[in-house]
């Protein structure tokens, strides 16, 4: 959808995507930290796109296990227990991420494909 947005040409929504493009580029904080920050927050906000988009990339980021898990636990205790269901639906994600990697072998993408997102 962001080509079909983007072709409007509403200067104000492109700058704002540009905007959003750039916060997510290597700078002082790593890209790694950057979706990690990313899903913490959509994980708070309860949005399942964005959850699923910043798995996505910290798939292809390479995150382990281990970091996603602590990830979830900072953004549950910020959230509280409200985020329990988007949490749930984010470990199945999660796990769907690794299982086509793992189908992918070793020679085949590095990550799943995921919901095209703005960032």
């Amino acid at each position: 959808m962001n080509e079909r947005v983007l072709a409007y040409d509403n200067k104000v929504i492109k700058r704002f995507f540009n905007l959003d493009t750039n916060a997510y580029q290597a700078g002082a904080v790593p890209v790694k930290v950057k979706e990690m920050l990313g899903l913490a927050c959509s994980l708070v906000l309860r949005c399942d796109d964005c959850v699923k988009y910043h798995l996505g990339k910290c798939h292809e980021e390479g995150l382990s296990d281990e970091e996603v898990f602590e990830v979830f636990s900072i953004a549950n205790l910020i959230g509280g227990s409200i985020v329990i269901p988007h949490f749930r639906r984010a470990v199945e994600y999660w796990e769907v991420l690794r299982a086509e990697a793992a189908l992918a072998g070793p020679n085949g993408p590095a990550a799943a494909s995921h919901p095209p997102h703005v960032h």
